[in-house]
């Protein structure tokens, strides 16, 4: 077969601009890696051009085509936090937006509450007074309104809620107040090859329920905080529970070792916005070979909001200052997005 016959059906094959490269670089033999980076002008639309984005493409080119820094696809494993990542933490955790709907409904059955901080400013609809009570009390309610039930219970609760609850800004589904530049960036890395995988603070079985429909990454690549669990037969039916007690808090140096819990690689790229995301990005990025960290950094107040070091919520200080001497990239929330949230794009 001659070199033009291999170019053109690499092109027809593949439509991928590293097609090309990999034919004559393979001496006109077809392509070994039939994935290759997509263009990025079609792959990430709600991007501006700029540092940002040039710099995530020509990452994923150099892992992707034929030369020192290619990488296998199964190495190739990317990690996503997801609160101020993917979606939306402001102004509350979406997860602790659920725990204050629960205490509410769960009020009935616990009339001591109506005494009992921080139930108490719950009820009272005070949840500014509520979150004073910090992480222990953050931690109580989240106790109680996660346990007490079999996995396949919390799943059915999560999957009415989150179909139900609404943002108090911006009055859609939580799951439409997902970043649509992270939804083309999620699918660009899948379509080169890459392994997508979630790596949160919040819950991991909070998660489950409902990341596959918005994220197309399935349940089993979701690592984040877990309860502990336990399996008993109870009247003939095999079930598992879970209980109060938590088996691993996947948050800053949790996050690491979530990683290699469940996943047992370590990923060659991360994307967080937070210091609780700082031990993910350091572990990322410092092992062998190329490496891409990405910080999402919230610049926007007037369509979504601007925060960082002061904020109670998504914290920013260290992963902001050491950011350029580790070539972690920051993306401006504000000049890097033409489109921040997935309901811009689909509802104009």
């Amino acid at each position: 077969m001659t070199c033009v016959r291999v170019i053109r059906e690499s092109l027809r094959a593949y439509r991928l601009l590293g097609s090309l490269a990999l034919a004559v670089a393979a001496g006109c033999s077809p392509p070994p890696d039939p994935i290759s980076a997509v263009a990025a002008a079609d792959a990430l639309p709600s991007w501006n051009d700029g540092a940002a984005k040039t710099s995530i493409t020509e990452f994923v080119t150099r892992v992707t085509q034929n030369g020192a820094d290619f990488v296998p696809p199964a190495e190739r494993i990317a990690v996503f936090d997801n609160d101020g990542t993917l979606w939306g933490e402001q102004p509350v955790y979406v997860q602790l937006a659920f725990a204050l709907d629960r205490v509410r409904a769960l009020a009935p059955e616990h009339p001591h509450w109506r005494d009992t901080e921080p139930f108490k400013s719950v009820l009272a609809g005070d949840v500014e007074a509520a979150l004073a009570s910090g992480e222990k009390g953050v931690a109580e309610m989240l106790a109680v309104t996660h346990a007490g039930n079999t996995t396949e219970e919390f799943a059915a609760i999560v999957t009415e809620w989150i179909a139900a609850a609404r943002h108090p800004r911006f009055g859609r589904p939580y799951t439409e107040v997902v970043y649509q530049p992270m939804l083309e960036l999620l699918a660009y890395l899948r379509a080169n090859g890459f392994k997508t995988f979630i790596v949160s603070g919040g819950g991991a079985e909070f998660m489950r329920p409902w990341v596959q429909a918005v994220y197309d990454i399935p349940p089993e690549q979701v690592v984040g905080s877990r309860a502990k669990l336990e399996y008993e037969v109870r009247d003939g039916v095999p079930r598992i529970n879970r209980l109060a007690s938590l088996d691993l808090v996947d948050d800053k140096a949790g996050k690491p070792v979530g990683i290699q819990q469940q996943i047992g690689r370590r990923p060659i790229a991360a994307f967080g916005n937070s210091d609780g995301d700082f031990e993910m990005l350091e572990w990322t990025t410092t092992g062998r070979g190329p490496r891409l960290g990405v910080i999402v950094h919230h610049t926007d107040a007037v369509r979504e909001w601007a925060y960082d070091r002061d904020s109670r919520v998504g914290t920013l200080r260290r992963a902001l200052d050491e950011a350029p001497a580790r070539g972690w990239i920051v993306v401006d929330m504000k000049s890097d997005w033409n489109v921040v949230h997935a309901f811009e794009r689909q509802h104009p």
